[in-house]
């Protein structure tokens, strides 16, 4: 049953992601905005096939202290579940992502028009700036400004390998940082097509004021963010355990 209906979900996200991808075409005509709303759509359209089709729920701690108007949410990256997830929990969402995923067809081009970040990985201190400076950009209109600090998923419970960059964006955007645990690696594993059924719990921690100094705030940031997560995953392992 755990391959049928894994299956059968991913057969179902990947049609759903084609059908908003031609709903979404008129979004060109539009503010930016459109896109957003059509991409919160697809995150809640995907949750909703997750939960009926994999029996895979999610569980949202510390939603209140998500800090409204612009802020830089540090996110745990586990699977690829953050990446449709995130953007229904927060009203103005933003991604800084890989350069490269804006030149996929359909795809990147929506990305554009969504006024996403993008950063070039091999472009060294000049590609930092440059984001930097986008990202300021769109926090200023208010934006959810999200980031994974590890730059690609990682398995669950593996050896974190934090890049500083976040550091220095958190240095140039002068806004709150909210960091986000989560287990998701535990249920939707990195490189799998197994859908296992449970439940998925995404923490905001405690919000991290602006004005630290940028050592401080990447030592606390990965602290704060390791320490929650391996509450989260032992939990995510207990529940899977009796399962079987």
């Amino acid at each position: 049953m755990l391959i049928i209906r894994s299956v059968l979900f991913n057969i179902a996200f990947y049609l759903n992601t084609a059908i908003l991808l031609v709903v979404a075409l008129p979004t060109f005509l539009m503010p930016y905005w459109g896109i957003v709303e059509i991409a919160r759509l697809w995150g809640r359209i995907n949750l909703w096939l997750l939960r009926v089709i994999a029996g895979v729920k999610i569980e949202v701690r510390g939603r209140e202290k998500i800090v409204q108007g612009p802020l830089l949410v540090a996110s745990k990256h586990q699977s690829a579940w953050e990446t449709f997830s995130l953007v229904t929990l927060f009203p103005n969402p933003v991604f800084i992502l890989k350069r490269e995923l804006q030149w996929i067809p359909l795809f990147g081009w929506f990305t554009i028009k969504g006024r996403m970040v993008p950063v070039d990985r091999g472009g060294g201190a000049a590609a930092l700036r440059a984001m930097t400076a986008r990202a300021r950009y769109e926090l200023m209109q208010s934006r959810q400004l999200i980031i994974f600090p590890e730059g690609t998923r990682r398995p669950a419970g593996a050896e974190p390998r934090y890049k500083f960059g976040v550091a220095h964006l958190y240095a140039g955007a002068g806004v709150p940082c909210q960091p986000v645990a989560l287990n998701s690696g535990l249920f939707w594993p990195r490189r799998s097509l197994l859908r296992y059924p449970g439940t998925i719990v995404v923490e905001f921690l405690d919000v991290i004021p602006p004005g630290l100094e940028q050592g401080e705030f990447f030592a606390r940031l990965q602290n704060e963010i390791e320490t929650a997560t391996a509450r989260l995953i032992e939990e995510g392992r207990r529940e899977l355990q009796k399962a079987k």
